[in-house]
């Protein structure tokens, strides 16, 4: 049975969703490519088990041409490191290590790894599309937003 949702945090304080908005606007603004944010997005949302940004995000992937091949085998990406690039590996760790960051931080390696394929601007534009879905994650799973209407 599917739970109701708690609160529509949209609905009850527009201006909340607004300053989330402004991360994201401030993250696709800038060079980072749309398929690599969009990995990033549903890993960290598999992480924190969202899913409705797990189901939107997938989306968006498959609508920007993503394979659901990858898609399939995101959550174990380190299995088959043919299928990722070095750099969506790179943001992958850093995601992971960001999402999970009581448990060891991040490391050295992830660090320098991320170093080695993004330049400055761009790690910081990462970092803040890895803060952003984590904040949407854990405000849609704290409400148990309901999944969005599709066609």
């Amino acid at each position: 049975m599917p739970r109701s949702e708690r609160l529509s945090i949209q609905e009850v304080d527009a201006s909340a969703y607004q300053a989330v908005r402004g991360l994201e606007r401030y993250v696709r603004a800038g060079d980072l490519e749309p398929g690599l944010l969009e990995l990033v997005r549903i890993r960290a949302s598999q992480l924190n088990g969202c899913a409705f940004c797990l189901e939107m995000h997938n989306h968006d992937a498959r609508v920007k041409g993503e394979s659901q091949r990858r898609l399939d085998t995101l959550s174990a990406w380190r299995e088959v490191p043919d299928l990722f690039t070095a750099r969506e590996a790179a943001a992958l760790a850093l995601t992971e290590a960001v999402t999970r960051i009581s448990d060891e931080g991040v490391s050295d390696r992830v660090w320098d790894d991320v170093a080695m394929h993004f330049a400055e601007k761009q790690v910081v534009r990462l970092l803040l599309a890895i803060a952003a879905i984590n904040v949407w994650n854990r405000l849609a799973v704290s409400v148990h937003q309901r999944l969005p209407e599709r066609a």
